[in-house]
């Protein structure tokens, strides 16, 4: 990848204000990934509520369009849009997931989830949106229907995880879920059929080299075939698996630990990403965002990964989401504690 040949920089295009509590999550309409259309995200926070960014494509600067407010009455920790970017899921610590509907440019309130007991932490859509999951700090994973008419229905509560669960993430090609937690594993859920029960069919805990703390978050690369986890124990792991044989119906293969990547964040690390040319992005509690990549040195010893940018200081507080932009390459996004997004560029220094 010439990536490593050049001086590189993440530089700062914008910094949006707005929320008024600290910024959690944030995720682009997979939509607005096509070369005409305005990018559009989503991000949410702590002061209840959702905002949706987008992009003018003249002026290249990002305006706030919408302000979801006043359907949840806590904080809202996680959204996600639906494949086709008509519907957004938003999660939040009122126990309930909504569902939002972009009608001609109005996003309504079409569809709300209740079940969980208490503060849900992320949702999360198959890749053909069929599927929703949701996770929480009752410690189980639901997985919802989408039904025609924006109705939804449970089909299943998944129980295993011992602790809260932070997060919930679809396999990008196959219908395989992810979820990770405070009782520091990252459990694997797979039906063997399309009618049968979601089962856990691996758990990558400690005595599999996984994390020996609490698992923040997770994220595959383009090809579906490798995992990069986060880690309350100041380390990411790269995972990989044999998607070919699975894809092929020949059964569930397991999730193998490729390498462990340690010694570059001194805090917590919440939120990772995987770009669609293999740059992995982390955000941390020490308020910098890094960036690594896949090393070509051609070592014997398997797959090793190094650290290609590091952004000091990119927010005044803990980084608690990265997310590259699906469409434009070298885009991402930032949001943190400090109540602001960023949107970066990653280019060549002059």
């Amino acid at each position: 990848m010439e990536l490593l040949d050049g001086n590189l920089e993440l530089k700062e295009i914008q910094k949006l204000q707005g929320h008024t509590d600290r910024v959690w999550s944030l995720a682009w309409n997979p939509a607005t990934a096509a070369a005409d259309v305005p990018k559009v995200f989503a991000s949410c926070s702590g002061d209840k509520t959702v905002r949706i960014w987008e992009e003018s494509p003249s002026t290249r600067s990002w305006d706030c369009k919408a302000v979801l407010e006043e359907t949840h009455t806590r904080t809202v920790r996680s959204c996600a849009w639906s494949p086709s970017g008509r519907l957004l899921a938003t999660a939040s610590f009122d126990a309930t997931t909504a569902i939002w509907e972009n009608v001609g440019g109005d996003f309504e309130c079409v569809s709300t989830l209740e079940g969980h007991e208490n503060e849900v932490k992320s949702v999360s859509w198959n890749a053909s949106g069929s599927l929703l999951a949701t996770c929480g700090r009752d410690k189980t994973v639901w997985i919802w229907e989408v039904m025609p008419g924006n109705e939804f229905e449970c089909i299943q509560v998944l129980q295993g995880h011992t602790q809260d669960v932070k997060m919930v993430e679809w396999h990008p090609t196959m219908d395989i879920l992810f979820s990770c937690s405070y009782d520091n594993t990252v459990k694997v859920w797979w039906s063997d059929d399309a009618d049968g029960d979601w089962s856990c069919v691996q758990t990558l805990g400690e005595s599999s080299n996984g994390h020996s703390s609490t698992v923040w978050s997770l994220a595959f690369n383009a090809k579906g075939d490798k995992l990069v986890t986060c880690s309350d124990d100041l380390t990411m792991k790269i995972w990989e698996a044999d998607i070919i044989r699975m894809q092929s119906g020949d059964g569930y293969a397991p999730w193998n630990h490729l390498c462990t990547l340690s010694g570059y964040h001194d805090r917590t690390i919440f939120s990772v990403h995987w770009s669609r040319e293999g740059i992995i992005a982390s955000g941390a509690a020490d308020d910098a965002v890094r960036l690594f990549v896949e090393s070509k040195d051609g070592s014997m010893n398997g797959s090793s990964y190094q650290l290609l940018l590091k952004k000091e200081k990119a927010h005044d507080m803990d980084v608690n989401s990265v997310q590259w932009c699906p469409g434009e390459k070298r885009l991402l996004a930032s949001a943190s504690d400090d109540g602001t997004i960023k949107i970066w560029e990653l280019g060549t220094l002059p």
